[in-house]
């Protein structure tokens, strides 16, 4: 691993034959020691000055200890939170650099208490235990490719209620390699999991009074331990796993937070960096050292343009590929990652070298495009390695679907990548990462089943969560027995789903959409780690999965949709046909009329192939009543529906109300042979 600014490349606790030697960085603190705890943790058994070798390296060589052994710091210095400086030996400090914890974080305000106050905190935090890391795994490239399917989960709450799991391992990470769980993510053709946080995180401190905890894991204090709750097995069970979906051609992206931790503002638990060295691993307003910036809502921003900071996260990332393999990460409110003093910068020293370390450029990169902060909003600005979560394209496929005016030209340009977004600077490739539902959020089916959140079982009087779903009740607030609404919502969330298929770029599916999860209304549901968020599958909507699996059986097999390249209506090299038309119901291209329509909800996107290959397209109608839609075919083909579609004659079909279908123009077969047109140049012009 490459130095940083002078700094050890490993530090925290390294195992050797004749010892464990132990480092940590603080560049304010004045003393630091290392704690030894007994084999259960409890009982601290010995407390070691480390030794300043410079450029804030804290280090000491024990001899004799073997892995396994538990461990936690101190340090003392100025306690002056005026100044930012919160130095209190009485609180045991987590190492950063530790890769497992003995037990989860759970809060208790004896934590936050200040120096001389609460008293020793060894008690009531999880020891670091020094590990001897496994081999690296064989290099192998990432199994995502662009353009394909990542499927989002919520580890304890997709297993916990999945009756072929079993018991021991339902909620944990082991339980993603069992055979059921395999078997449902191949029947979906899933290029990758992406695991939301499996690193240990700590409650908010308003959650234990209201009996709530925090079940999504985006409050981190450990970015290499992983939570106990999760893997009881370690490092060598997020291992085991990967190898197993690898093995059955899955990916898998960690989702990783590096803008806040669970210290949270200064009212917060002093847990680990806080102690260590409060300015220099967060951020604070110039000029004023006591006040924490808070860009992410959570109470702090972690200094991602500090050396240490950067090392740390670099270190992190080596970590997961290097010793489990992964495919790559997601990054919660990423432009944290980019932000310098001038503001975001997509060349910041960090996202350089992510992009240039040799164990991850080759990785995917996903960035959430945005914070809270002053040019918090980045969606299409991050480096050219990032795919990026398109918030544009679920707010604008939310509001088609919900009847909107004026959406038909927006529609049209999330389908075909959002060229808007990512087309400047002479690029050529869409990085859109398409969804319209996600885990911050109404959940897919609740979209068309709620025109409000309905989040007061979170205790913040409905208060917290975003105001506006972009969502609709088709008449009824919540659930109904109206067999007609009934009937209407499954048609929406059908269009829905199919509209994300037929979308190209990368898409992302959250666990449980494709047959039907509900959260009843509540869309900010991190504090309910219960089955209003535990997937059910004994109740599933089971024919709406199965939509889905043919969903994404034909997107697979259709590469009109998974590729990534921006079109532009043009004559495909070595073809007859553009790479992309619009056409109205009668099979004419949309005229200029027709886009600035604002009652225009019907289009037919015709996506073009080479030569020899038949053209792919997607039938759009947002009408509550059926239409007639027409494609006109070349000479030597034919349109043939793909899925269930109602079909007048060659060419025409019958689409339902509120839905989207999907044709293949194929080669006819006349006198034994394919035929097509000889002379391209006879060729009707469909543009």
């Amino acid at each position: 691993m490459p130095r940083l600014m002078g700094i050890k490349p490993r530090l925290g606790a390294s195992i050797s034959d004749g010892g464990i030697s132990f480092s940590v960085w603080s560049g304010a603190a004045e003393r630091v020691w290392l704690c030894l705890f007994d084999a259960d943790g409890n009982r601290e058994t010995e407390r070691l000055e480390l030794v300043c070798e410079g450029e804030g390296v804290h280090a000491r060589s024990v001899p004799g200890l073997k892995a396994g052994t538990r461990y936690g710091f101190r340090a003392d210095g100025p306690y002056a939170p005026e100044r930012g400086l919160w130095f209190n030996p009485d609180k045991l400090l987590m190492d950063p650099y530790a890769v497992e914890i003995d037990r989860a974080y759970g809060f208790d305000r004896r934590l936050s208490a200040r120096r001389g106050e609460g008293g020793d905190t060894a008690a009531l935090m999880p020891k670091a235990i020094a590990v001897d890391l496994p081999k690296p795994v064989a290099s192998m490239p990432p199994l995502f490719r662009p353009g394909g399917l990542i499927y989002e989960v919520p580890v304890k709450a997709f297993t916990r209620r999945h009756p072929d799991v079993p018991e021991q391992k339902r909620g944990t990470i082991a339980a993603l390699a069992e055979p059921a769980i395999i078997k449902h993510l191949q029947k979906l053709n899933v290029s990758a999991v992406e695991l939301m946080p499996i690193v240990a995180w700590i409650d908010e401190r308003h959650l234990p009074p209201l009996g709530l905890t925090n079940g999504w894991g985006y409050n981190p204090v450990s970015f290499m331990a992983l939570d106990p709750r999760l893997a009881p097995g370690g490092l060598a069970e997020l291992r085991g796993t990967v190898e197993a979906l690898r093995a059955a051609g899955i990916g898998v992206i960690l989702d990783l937070v590096f803008n806040h931790t669970g210290e949270s503002d200064a009212l917060g638990p002093t847990l680990s960096l806080r102690g260590l060295d409060n300015r220099a691993y967060y951020r604070h307003e110039i000029g004023e050292p006591a006040k924490l910036i808070n860009d992410t809502g959570t109470g702090n921003s972690v200094a991602c343009n500090h050396p240490v900071m950067q090392g740390l996260i670099l270190d992190t990332l080596r970590h997961f590929v290097v010793y489990a393999g992964v495919d790559g990460f997601r990054f919660d409110l990423a432009t944290a990652l980019g932000r310098t003093a001038e503001g975001f910068d997509a060349d910041a020293p960090l996202l350089a070298a992510m992009r240039d370390d040799p164990a991850l450029k080759d990785r995917i990169m996903i960035a959430e495009p945005w914070d809270l902060g002053p040019g918090g909003y980045q969606l299409g600005n991050f480096p050219e390695n990032f795919l990026e979560w398109n918030d544009k394209y679920r707010d604008d496929v939310r509001r088609f679907w919900r009847g909107d005016r004026s959406m038909i030209g927006a529609l049209a340009t999330r389908l075909a990548g959002s060229s808007d977004i990512f087309g400047g600077h002479g690029n050529n490739r869409t990085r859109s990462l398409n969804f319209i539902a996600a885990h911050d959020g109404a959940t897919l089916a609740d979209l068309s089943r709620y025109e409000g959140k309905h989040n007061q079982a979170n205790g913040e009087g409905n208060r917290d969560g975003h105001g506006d779903n972009i969502g609709w009740n088709n008449g009824v607030e919540g659930a109904t027995d109206d067999p007609e609404i009934t009937k209407r919502r499954q048609s929406d969330t059908r269009a829905l789903l199919a509209t994300l298929f037929a979308s190209r770029g990368a898409i992302m599916l959250t666990a449980g959409d494709e047959f039907g999860r509900t959260q009843k209304g509540n869309n900010n549901a991190y504090a309910q780690d219960n089955e209003l968020t535990w997937l059910d599958w004994e109740d599933r909507d089971a024919e709406l999965e199965r939509y889905v699996a043919d969903l994404a059986a034909m997107r697979k097999a259709a590469s009109a949709l998974t590729g990534v390249e921006l079109l532009s209506g043009q004559i495909i090299v070595g073809s007859d046909v553009r790479d992309i038309v619009w056409l109205d119901t009668t099979g004419l291209p949309l005229s200029e009329a027709d886009w600035n329509d604002p009652e225009c909800r019907r289009l037919v996107m015709v996506l073009g192939g080479n030569a020899d290959a038949g053209r792919f397209a997607v039938l759009v109608n947002g009408e509550r009543s059926g239409t007639a839609l027409v494609i006109p075919a070349r000479e030597g083909f034919e349109w043939e529906s793909v899925g269930t579609v109602e079909v007048e004659g060659p060419g025409d079909f019958l689409a339902p109300h509120r839905a989207v279908l999907f044709a293949v123009e194929r080669k006819t077969v006349q006198q034994g042979r394919a035929e097509c047109a000889d002379d391209p140049g006879s060729a009707p012009d469909f543009g």
